[in-house]
Order: structure tokens, then C-alpha cells, then sequence
């Protein structure tokens, strides 16, 4: 996005959510035309009290080059991403909002849509929201070779909740990968197809011309270029983890893990967690066997990663996380 007058620093997070997914929007609508932010938090009491810029909630917003013949198709484009109120307030710029948080329980994690398909070693597919402890789906090791990992819990199982998700396409939607703003992705520039120069990266920050790793019809992964790159609303998000940490999410390779910005660093916090695992299914077998048709994790955020995002906002630079967090009071 663009300069601005105003702090945008104290955005609510769904305020933050749909202006991420209007910048994607307008980008791809005019290409090297950005998003420009003129007033996002009111520092300097220009508005009436009630107003909603001293809520975090409401945005001016322009197109960079500020060609306003741009600006009915910024509306629409504005509705489209999601705020819940749109108008051309003046010749100078054009206002958004959005409800409050708790209206709407917008959450920020790094998810997949339930629907989401992945590929299980007996040969069959099955949904995301489907997938019960101890199913092998299909994944990638630290060498980028595919693999049938464990899939162990759900970092967030949430069937009721409406989300704001990112869809990633390849030419012609070959394939395409549907995860929210703060789910990492591995990706390569356009210069390389070498797969062990991929790097995990932000699903709202992965661009048209870059290269995600998709699973051929021979089976092997190959690297595809972006073409494509719009957002969705759906119901229901799930966050798959499994032994390896990595997941193939119709045909597209994708990490498990969501909001810090290292892939590698997330793997390493979740191994207290694939230790247990691995004792318990060595110790109760039977007891995974007899649970495999079973819901044992219950909805919403699991209280390990609860844990772990509050330690890494203590500890991480804040460059590091997903400027849209993630909801730790979500139940």
C-alpha cells in the first residue's frame, strides 16, 4: 500500500484483513497501481466523536496515482473484499468500514477450507476436515522429496466461522491452493526452478510471477508459476499438522504452520508435540486404531498454539509475525 497520512498501526483486525485483501484486489486490477491509504486511525481528531477512525474501523482510501475514474471501480472492488460499508464520500477519496470484531468473530490464523482435499497413502482423497489421527497423507521432507507423513491435530478446527481466504492460482487454474492471509506457502522466484531454494512465505504476501510447488501427474513435485490471486469468503477453517510439517493441499505444497514467518522455526516449536505423538500411537496403538473414525479435538485454536503465538509476541521481532495475528481468546 501506499503512503498515508494517518496511522494505520492501530487497525482493528478485520479492518486490517479486508484492506490486505483490496490492496491484492487492485493490484491485479491495475497493475502498478497500489492501494493508498489516506487515513486509516485519526491522531489528530479531525472527526466527530463516534466516528469510527477512533475505533480502528474505518479507512479513506485512493488509488496511487489517484486517478479518480478509478475510484467506482475501487468501490466495487472494496465491496467485494469484504467491508461492510462503502461510499464515495468525496471527490477526494472513498470510506470503508467494517462491524466490530465481535460481530462478525473475525480470526486471522493460517487455515484451509474444510473442502480442501489432500491425498492419503492408500491411494484415496479426503477432505481436510475429515482427517482423523493417525492418517498418512501425502507431504514433503526438509530435502523436498514427497512423503506420506502422520497427520497428528488440528492447530484450529473451526466449522462454523466465516473466513476471509486467499486463493492461489496457476495459469489457467490448473491448480490452486484456498489458506488464510497468515498461512505460509512455499514459493520461488521466477528465476529458479530449484526446488531447494523454496521458502515459506505468507499466503498475503505470495505474488503473481512467483512459483509454488505443485504434485504432477507423475507424482513428482514440480515448480508452476502464479497467475492468479483473489480472495473468497467460505465458512468453516482447519489447520492440518503433520510429523514433517508440511502438507499437499490440492496438488499444492504447503506448510503446516501460520503467523511467524519461519517455517523451519515453527517445525522446531512443534516437536514437543510430535514426541507425544510418537510415544502415545507407540504405546496405545490400538487406542489411535479404535479413535480413527472419531472427532477428538474439539473447536476452535488448540491451547498448544495458543501458547506459542503469546511466547513468540514476546519473544520474536514483531517483523516476524503476520500483521493480522491471531485470535488467542478464540475457543
Amino acid at each position: 500500500m501506499g503512503p498515508k497520512r494517518h496511522s494505520s498501526a492501530h487497525l482493528a483486525t478485520r479492518c486490517k484483513d479486508k484492506l490486505n485483501s483490496l490492496a491484492i484486489s487492485v493490484m491485479n486490477q491495475w497493475p502498478g497501481v497500489k492501494l493508498r491509504v489516506t487515513e486509516g486511525w485519526d491522531e489528530d481528531g479531525h472527526h466527530f466523536e463516534e466516528s469510527l477512525h477512533y475505533e480502528g474501523r474505518a479507512v479513506d482510501i485512493t488509488t496511487s496515482d489517484r486517478d479518480k475514474s478509478k475510484y467506482g471501480t475501487l468501490s466495487r472492488l472494496a465491496v467485494e473484499a469484504g467491508f461492510d460499508w462503502v461510499y464515495y464520500e468525496s471527490k477526494a477519496h472513498i470510506h470503508c468500514s467494517v462491524k466490530a470484531e465481535n460481530s462478525v468473530a473475525a480470526k486471522s490464523g493460517g487455515c484451509f477450507p474444510g473442502s480442501a482435499l489432500v491425498a492419503l497413502k492408500d491411494g484415496r482423497q479426503k477432505a481436510v476436515k475429515d482427517l482423523r489421527p493417525g492418517d498418512k497423507v501425502l507431504a514433503a521432507d526438509s530435502a523436498g522429496n514427497l512423503v506420506y507423513s502422520d497427520f497428528i491435530m488440528f492447530t484450529d478446527r473451526d466449522t462454523t466461522t466465516r473466513r476471509v481466504f486467499y486463493v492461489i492460482e496457476t495459469k489457467d487454474a490448473a491448480e490452486k491452493i484456498t489458506l488464510t492471509a497468515a498461512h505460509l506457502l512455499f514459493v520461488l522466484d521466477n528465476s529458479t526452478d530449484d526446488l531447494h531454494t523454496m521458502t515459506a512465505a505468507f499466503a498475503s504476501s505470495v505474488r503473481p510471477g512467483q512459483k509454488v510447488m505443485v504434485v504432477d501427474d507423475s507424482g513428482q513435485l514440480k515448480s508452476v508459476i502464479v497467475e492468479r490471486i483473489y480472495t473468497e469468503e467460505q465458512q468453516g477453517s482447519f489447520a492440518p499438522v503433520t510429523a514433517h510439517g508440511t502438507i499437499v493441499v490440492d496438488r499444492v505444497l504447503a506448510s503446516c504452520y501460520a503467523v511467524i514467518e519461519d517455517h523451519s522455526l515453527a517445525h522446531l516449536a512443534f516437536a514437543p508435540v510430535r514426541l507425544f505423538y510418537d510415544v502415545s500411537s507407540f504405546i496405545f496403538p490400538k487406542y489411535f486404531t479404535s479413535q480413527s473414525n472419531a472427532t477428538l479435538q474439539q473447536e476452535g485454536v488448540h491451547w498448544y498454539s495458543k501458547r506459542l503465538y503469546q511466547l513468540g509476541t514476546w519473544l520474536l521481532d514483531s517483523h516476524k509475525l503476520h500483521p493480522l495475528g491471531m485470535s488467542v481468546n478464540s475457543s
